[in-house]
């Protein structure tokens, strides 16, 4: 999760997007997707694709900007398929 949220712009090849507790989304070239503060969700390659992305997003005043979680599992992301 990002404390100010993440804008992430997709330039090539497919991805995934899921926000806990949410539906994956395909994310394709040109596709811009916002996650807002403090929201918990998880990006990469749609398996068998390579997928380019700008991630983009702001520090807080104070304090952490990202806090990790736990690794996506391979349940997870193969049940996007």
């Amino acid at each position: 999760s990002h404390a100010v949220g993440q804008t992430l712009h997709v330039t090539e090849g497919v991805g995934l997007v899921q926000a806990r507790g949410g539906e994956v989304t395909e994310i394709r070239p040109g596709d811009t997707i916002y996650t807002p503060p403090g929201e918990w969700h998880w990006h990469g390659a749609a398996p068998d694709h390579f997928m380019t992305h700008l991630a983009m997003w702001e520090a807080p005043a104070e304090g952490a900007e990202s806090e990790w979680g736990d690794l996506v599992t391979d349940e997870e992301y193969n049940g996007a398929k």
